[in-house]
């Protein structure tokens, strides 16, 4: 290196010297700037500007090159081959054009030190072609050892360079280049250094060779040409500042607009952040520019985070707080490239809302409790859990008895609250694992975790009925309501939830069937039933659609001169496989399921066609169900009947049960006033079973009572029953109606009727129910005699 500091010292002219780092440096930093802005331009005026880079660049090294050269002093004339020296500035623009275009994209780091290590040679190239165009009087040597070691270094020099210069930290980037400015002084000097020179007198110059003084001015134009490009790439740089100063500005008013926390960010340093992140991270206006993202979000890492994928996150708030935030990175087009800007989301709000909703769908708003839906999950949890470790546990259901009176009598508001004491009760009855639900309206669950056996589930199960059965005060009244309980225990009454729920449903009915107010667990002979009844019911409907019924007919006899007057239509099933099915096994059932009504038609129909075929004087009788007179169209109904059928309205009797007067008593009297009107008579069956069966005869049209076999049965020797019988017998003759007693079996009890001045007389003494023919058989027969 002796030989270096002796050609720098001694051997060059240190003015001119300076000038060449100048030189060097005022085109490196306009080169750099001039490609700058062509990376921030578009279209022609990009290339034109890379073009005029790469110019600038490969002239800034053929002028420092040049300068050192006219620096040196050789003791010895000296000249320029004008050729070579073409030649090297050629080789140098060609060689960094070329590096410049590959290396356009390139991130990996390997590739750009390659192209780095391209650069040098094509430079290395220049300054050893423009060596070899220096012409001096005598001959030239050359040190291999220090080319040996100054060609490698600036080599490697070219290629950290072009390395660095490609990092996204700026200040990587700004050593880059005074790298290059310290690669071409090594490469120059070092080579100067390395060459020889021994005077020949002998040796003169080629006639071509270009004297110093000459190619001093072509130096000195490229040199001006290069500080004029750098107060270019000044002004660029200058004037891309302002912009990007001005984009940063509109940038922070456009976000300072946004609800979302917004932060432009550098690496892991936020550059600036809208006025929602500040409040949201608790802290004044800018306070967020230069810290650390990660200080802000702990965790996240912006080069792992996927842009445009949101990913859940905590951001450190006021005091210390984390706040749940969502974070969603986005590469933006800002300025002079791309900006990473990072939008954070508040999830307080949402995650409240989320928890409301959960709420909403797995508890009851009323009462606080959990819902069906939670039930079910919290109970298929337990049984799964159960399961595996053999384990017994119960499921109790309660509805509440007298729980529909007391919203009709005082208000579903005072309802509410009776239902949000007794989820409190339940929840004091239960252990401190049980678990209590609100399955809908009156009805309540409990899944009892830890059972000992059937003992245990009868003891809640009597705590369950004894607490509801306490008087509750509400709104300063006193309301008495009771609990009906039935439970099934697991895994003796079943394993899986809907199971379980579905047979302490079945014992529940049991339990109101029995009288409400207790306690009942789940039977299987409850299932065989239930079973049975589903069956009956597909059967019923399957009947209906084919019509496996048939109607018997029941006479009615005057009391007095014994001739048929009327006959009451009975209706029977005649089942394909069962046979003959009595009234009393699917009536209710029919009453129950709805289809009572299609069934009611069918015999409302069939009667009114059959008994317009018999002799004029004899009527028929139809039972009309409470369900059947609750249809608004039921006299529409029986006018279309008559119509169809042909039977005069007058011959038409519909009887009615007291359990239809008690729902609707205006609607009612509108009803039978229509049927009246129509001509048909109405009969009040089963008199005297009812309660107010009195006042009913005062206020609705009624043509005929029936004294109810009940008070039949005893008849003559049970002497309060002859009372009952003689009193209606009496009040029925005072009102005008005409009076029917059905049930009667015996002669006493024919001729005891008949004595007290009865009008009619129905049952087994007389006959029992007929099929049709057999009915108009019997009917030609007591005709006849």
């Amino acid at each position: 290196m002796r030989s270096v500091y002796t050609c720098l010292t001694q051997a060059h002219d240190h003015q001119l010297i300076l000038l060449a780092a100048g030189i060097c440096v005022v085109g490196v930093y306009g080169s750099f700037s001039v490609a700058t802005h062509a990376a921030r331009s578009e279209g022609r005026s990009a290339t034109l500007w890379a073009g005029a880079s790469i110019v600038a660049a490969g002239c800034t090294a053929w002028a420092t090159h040049m300068i050192g050269l006219l620096a040196f002093r050789p003791g010895m004339p000296a000249g320029f081959d004008p050729y070579l020296t073409a030649l090297s500035l050629l080789i140098a623009i060609a060689g960094i054009g070329i590096s410049v275009a590959l290396a356009i994209g390139q991130r990996k780091r390997t590739h750009r030190f390659v192209i780095g290590f391209l650069l040098g040679s094509s430079i290395t190239a220049l300054h050893y072609i423009g060596a070899a165009s220096y012409l001096v009087a005598g001959t030239v040597g050359w040190d291999r050892s220090l080319l040996a070691v100054s060609i490698p270094t600036s080599l490697l020099m070219f290629g950290v360079a072009i390395v660095v210069t490609g990092e996204r930290r700026r200040d990587l980037r700004r050593i880059g280049a005074p790298l290059l400015v310290g690669a071409i002084a090594v490469l120059h000097f070092c080579g100067m250094a390395a060459m020889t020179l021994t005077f020949d007198p002998e040796r003169s110059l080629p006639p071509h060779a270009l004297a110093p003084d000459v190619i001093a001015p072509v130096v000195a134009g490229v040199s001006f040409g290069l500080l004029a490009l750098a107060v270019v790439g000044l002004r660029l740089t200058l004037n891309a500042r302002a912009q990007a100063r001005r984009d940063q500005e509109r940038l922070r008013e456009l976000a300072n607009l946004a609800v979302e926390g917004l932060a432009v960010c550098r690496d892991d340093v936020i550059k600036t952040a809208n006025r929602s992140l500040e409040h949201l991270s608790g802290v004044g206006a800018g306070a967020l520019s230069g810290r650390r993202l990660s200080d802000l979000l702990p965790g996240l890492s912006l080069t792992t985070l996927p842009e445009r994928e949101e990913r859940e996150a905590e951001l450190i708030g006021p005091d210390g707080q984390r706040v749940p935030v969502r974070v969603l990175r986005s590469e933006v087009p800002l300025g002079s490239g791309l900006q990473t800007v990072l939008a954070v989301r508040d999830q307080r709000e949402r995650l409240q809302t989320e928890s409301k909703m959960r709420a909403l769908a797995y508890s009851d708003p009323l009462t606080g409790l959990p819902n069906r839906a939670h039930f079910h999950d919290l109970l298929a949890c337990h049984a799964a859990s159960c399961r595996k470790q053999d384990q017994t546990f119960a499921v109790l259901v309660l509805d509440l008895d007298r729980f529909k009176l007391v919203n009709d009598t005082l208000g579903h508001g005072l309802g509410d609250a009776l239902l949000r004491k007794t989820a409190r009760r339940l929840k004091a009855a239960l252990g401190a694992h049980d678990v209590v639900a609100r399955l809908g309206g009156d009805e309540f669950a409990v899944l009892q975790k830890a059972v000992a056996g059937p003992e245990a589930v009868h003891a809640l199960a009597t705590r369950i009925v004894e607490l509801i059965g306490r008087p509750f005060l509400i709104e300063g009244q006193l309301v008495n309501i009771g609990a009906s309980v039935g439970a099934a225990l697991a895994p003796t009454d079943g394993l899986e939830p809907s199971q379980l729920l579905r047979n302490a449903d079945l014992a529940l009915y049991k339990a109101k069937a029995d009288g409400k107010g207790t306690f009942r667990r789940f039977d299987p002979a409850l299932d065989a039933r239930v079973r049975a009844r589903r069956n009956l019911e597909a059967d019923l409907r399957r009947a209906i659609a084919v019509q496996e019924f048939e109607l018997h007919y029941q006479p009615l006899v005057d009391a007095r001169t014994g001739r048929i007057t009327a006959a009451e239509a009975l209706v029977r099933w005649r089942h394909p496989e069962r046979g003959l099915v009595s009234p009393a096994d699917f009536i209710p059932l029919a009453e129950e399921t709805g289809l009572i009504g299609p069934l009611g038609q069918w015999v409302l129909r069939t009667a009114c066609t059959q008994a317009a075929r018999w002799p004029a004087h004899i009527r028929v009788a139809v039972n009309l169900s409470p369900a059947q007179f609750r249809d608004l169209r039921l006299a529409d109904t029986v006018k279309a009947a008559l119509t169809t059928s042909g039977l005069a309205a007058d011959r038409l009797e519909l009887e009615i049960t007291e359990g239809v007067l008690l729902a609707d008593e205006e609607r009612t009297l509108a009803t039978l006033t229509r049927l009246r009107a129509a001509g048909v008579s109405i009969s009040m069956d089963d008199f005297g079973t009812g309660y107010s069966s009195l006042s009913y005869l005062r206020r609705f049209p009624f043509d005929k009572i029936k004294v109810d076999q009940s008070f039949v049965r005893q008849l003559p020797g049970d002497a309060e029953s002859a009372a009952i019988v003689r009193a209606i017998i009496t009040m029925g003759t005072c009102l005008g109606m005409a009076i029917t007693v059905e049930g009667v079996e015996t002669a006493e009890q024919f001729a005891f009727t008949t004595a007290e001045g009865c009008d009619q007389v129905q049952g087994y003494h007389v006959s029992r129910p007929l099929p049709l023919a057999e009915f108009l058989s019997f009917v030609d027969a007591r005709e006849a005699a």
